[in-house]
């Protein structure tokens, strides 16, 4: 009966800590997880979001949008994979000469190799999207790296470049331990300031929807989220670089956002 007492004791206390398990080493921060969200502003005003949001990126070095006072806008996309129109994104891309971030998962990179090599012969920054797409906030410590460093070393292994400095975060969840630990990794976390509901594929609206959704919302030193699977952006985005640059914008790297803040810390 005593051994009864003590293997139910020992049952009770691993489930009570179960919970807790997840944080691994960062038991010490907090693991609510939040979802990313922006608030429009009108007249093309810079977007906001939560004090806390900016708060947490501004612990952790993350990002949402770059500095309002600039005409200046950042392109990035997300690529969980390819649904035909990433080869006219980047064409257009090198016509106009723009510089962008993708943000892949393993799926884009087992199968579309030869896109990922177009986007670093081209100049592109290849960001980490995790291999298969979790919210980061719901797995182990363990598991998130797995996450990120199987997709870093097998875009190593295609394209021989060693550096992968930014994260999308899967889902756009994310809490401060998550925030926290891919700092701890070597990860600048880029979330969005601009972004409307593109990636339906059956969903799709046309080009002048998608120019009339991205126009609308432009605003100095956005980043903006695009999803190449939308037919509609790659139809638009000519259209929308050219119209941007007609109003004084200009289109920037990541790397100059993250330039820009370190000068400005000497």
């Amino acid at each position: 009966m005593k051994k009864l007492i003590l293997s139910l004791t020992f049952i009770f206390v691993v489930a009570a800590a179960l919970p807790f398990a997840i944080l691994g080493a960062n038991a010490s921060y907090d693991n609510t997880e939040h979802h990313w969200s922006f608030k429009r502003q009108k007249d093309n005003k810079p977007a906001t979001t939560e004090p806390e949001y900016i708060e947490l990126l501004d612990k952790y070095g993350g990002y949402y949008i770059g500095d309002t006072s600039k005409k200046e806008l950042y392109l990035t996309f997300d690529n969980g994979y390819e649904n035909g129109y990433t080869k006219k994104v980047l064409d257009t891309l090198k016509e106009k000469d723009v510089p962008a971030a993708f943000f892949v998962t393993g799926h884009f990179l087992q199968t579309e190799q030869d896109l990922i090599h177009r986007m670093v012969d081209e100049g592109h920054i290849v960001g980490n999207h995790s291999y298969h797409h979790p919210s980061l906030p719901k797995v182990s410590d363990d598991r998130v790296k797995r996450e990120l460093e199987n997709l870093k070393k097998e875009f190593t292994e295609i394209t021989g470049e060693k550096g992968m400095n930014y994260l999308r975060p899967p889902r756009g969840t994310f809490s401060e331990r998550s925030l926290a630990l891919t700092q701890e990794l070597g990860y600048t976390n880029v979330f969005w300031s601009l972004a409307y509901k593109d990636w339906e594929i059956d969903k799709q609206k046309g080009a002048q929807y998608a120019y009339d959704r991205i126009m609308e919302r432009i605003h100095p030193g956005a980043i903006l989220l695009l999803h190449s699977v939308s037919q509609d952006n790659a139809e638009a985005l000519a259209k929308v670089i050219d119209d941007c640059r007609e109003q004084g914008y200009t289109f920037k790297s990541l790397d100059d956002l993250v330039f820009e803040r370190q000068l400005k810390k000497l």
